[in-house]
């Protein structure tokens, strides 16, 4: 690792990068972001799924592009003799090889974890899949939705009563990255006082499972299957969104002094004297009653009405934004959470930015352009050649 004070925290590492779609690429681009010099290998044909999955500037995938910044690519076919002696190359310069093929088909290419580890020690692999190395269903293909419906996530969210809804982004994938990208930090720092590398088996569906932390505990504690709630909290309440006279909003009073404080704002102080109301138990217990007597109130005013006077309360609140609001947002602008990115013939896109933030060094504030295929070869195998 780089140990100049201002160097990104990742700075020195080269990860080898054999995944596609959404899970692993997640996982390296967060680790690029980190200071990571990141090879994505592609296979020739065709490269990362995701690149033929739109939409698309000026041919360029969106979807590709937005988590594969900050990469450079290699077209490398490991079933062939020179494709062998390609990946041998650049393997003998990776600290971390992360791959999310199913289990059994890198020791088929004779790139399993025994095999690599016994050549290169030091080198952290990362497996990704759908349920991973170990189990009975451990040779299943996944997708996020797959494993949004066997994890549980989707059991619980959407409409009371309703169809089971999938969450509205991959949960599914970005969980396992995010999870994965925790674990490879971690085998890296173990390496810093070891010497030896470590092999991370991450399932997608174990992933799921984690992040369902309150409803698995819930259940264990009560027998009860927690079930889709809409947005109310199974446990808070007020802990939702309420319709204004114009929008929605969402109101989070966590505790007792909370809902007195909301019922005083909005000038209705006897609601939190109200015995139906008094406790959270009870709030819970009558929770329609409090989201008719809340909504006939809120719908006397507009969603800036009752913002500011939250805000000037301390009322835990925030009105309901779409997309397109966060690129009007200061608060967004402040944090870099937009960030420019060049794509296609001159174009120009902008994707999410990294939450993380540090006090030694400023993330940068246009990105590397995602690399097209193979885009990288002659640099990369002249580099491991000398």
């Amino acid at each position: 690792m780089n140990n100049r004070p201002d160097a990104k925290p990742l700075s020195g590492i080269t990860v080898l990068d054999l995944t596609r779609v959404l899970a692993g690429p997640y996982a390296t681009m967060m680790l690029a972001d980190l200071g990571a010099r990141v090879i994505k290998v592609e296979d020739p044909r065709g490269g990362d799924d995701s690149r033929q999955i739109g939409p698309f500037v000026d041919g360029e995938s969106v979807y590709f592009a937005s988590i594969n910044r900050n990469k450079q690519s290699i077209a490398i076919d490991l079933k062939s003799p020179q494709g062998v002696s390609e990946f041998d190359r650049l393997l003998v310069t990776a600290d971390v090889l992360v791959e999310n093929f199913r289990p059994g088909v890198m020791d088929r290419l004779g790139y399993g974890w025994e095999e690599v580890h016994a050549r290169h020690p030091s080198i952290v692999y990362a497996s990704i899949s759908g349920f991973g190395q170990t189990g009975p269903q451990r040779s299943r293909p996944a997708y996020d939705m797959v494993v949004q419906a066997m994890g549980g996530i989707m059991s619980v969210t959407g409409e009371a009563g309703g169809r089971p809804a999938r969450v509205g982004v991959s949960i599914g994938d970005i969980g396992a990255g995010l999870y994965a990208t925790i674990g490879i930090q971690a085998a890296l720092m173990r390496r810093m006082a070891t010497g030896v590398g470590d092999r991370l088996d991450i399932s997608m569906l174990d992933c799921q499972l984690a992040l369902l932390e309150n409803p698995i505990a819930r259940y264990s504690a009560t027998g009860e299957v927690p079930q889709a709630l809409g947005t109310r909290h199974a446990s808070i309440t007020p802990f939702d969104v309420f319709e204004t006279a114009d929008g929605f909003i969402v109101l989070a009073a966590g505790n007792d002094s909370l809902f007195r404080t909301l019922c005083t704002a909005i000038e209705r102080a006897a609601w939190a004297d109200d015995a139906r109301f008094t406790t959270a138990a009870s709030r819970n217990a009558n929770h329609e009653a409090l989201k008719v007597l809340l909504e006939s109130r809120l719908a006397d005013g507009r969603n800036a009405h009752w913002s500011a006077i939250f805000e000037k309360s301390g009322v835990p609140h925030g009105s309901m934004n779409d997309v397109a609001d966060h690129f009007q947002s200061e608060q967004v602008k402040a944090r870099e959470m937009l960030l420019p990115m060049s794509i296609g013939k001159q174009r120009e896109i902008h994707v999410a930015g990294n939450p993380l933030k540090f006090a030694s060094f400023r993330m940068p504030q246009r990105l590397e352009k995602a690399p097209g295929l193979d885009e990288h070869r002659a640099a990369l195998l002249g580099e491991s050649s000398r």
